[in-house]
């Protein structure tokens, strides 16, 4: 098994984007604000401020999603058994451990527009983790590290944007 400290998923993208998504977070409320002080003068605007929550509530929780994804799948080997280890760091910079045996599926989608992949990782009696996206690894590392484990890839089952075939 592999004795170094070897890199299986790597994301582009690795910031917590708080400045962007708090600079679309004021701008949309501050447009659904005026739209909503707008039409107050005339009409029942309550619907306005309705949208504004639910869009603030949508964002909040994609932003707690977006926090758990992750950026980062190494191998290391074990400390005292010299079994390998899968020790997966996320968005919010929680770094675990987790035995490779009890890896049970990897599959790499891989979008057709851009170069770009995106890890969907399941562990035996966990749930989905989920990578952000990033460049298409080799699956022969990640057949190599996780035995057990379902590995795959496969197309994204969007198409192309432009003029159809």
């Amino acid at each position: 098994m592999a004795a170094s400290d070897d890199l299986l998923w790597d994301a582009d993208d690795k910031s917590l984007q708080t400045v962007p998504r708090i600079r679309r977070i004021g701008v949309t409320a501050g447009c659904l604000g005026f739209l909503g002080l707008l039409l107050w003068t005339d009409s029942d605007a309550t619907w306005v401020l309705y949208t504004d929550a639910a869009y603030l509530l949508g964002e909040s929780a994609y932003w707690a999603w977006d926090r758990r994804r992750l950026v980062e799948a190494r191998i290391v080997p074990g400390e005292t058994d010299g079994t390998t280890r899968l020790r997966l760091r996320r968005v919010n910079g929680q770094i675990t451990e987790h035995d490779s045996q009890h890896v049970a599926r990897v599959l790499l989608i891989h979008d057709n527009v851009h170069d770009l992949a995106k890890l969907r990782l399941r562990l035996h009696g966990r749930q989905l983790l989920f990578g952000r996206p990033g460049r298409p690894p080799d699956l022969t590392p990640w057949r190599l590290a996780c035995p057990q484990a379902q590995v795959s890839d496969r197309v994204a089952q969007w198409g192309m944007p432009g003029i159809p075939d």
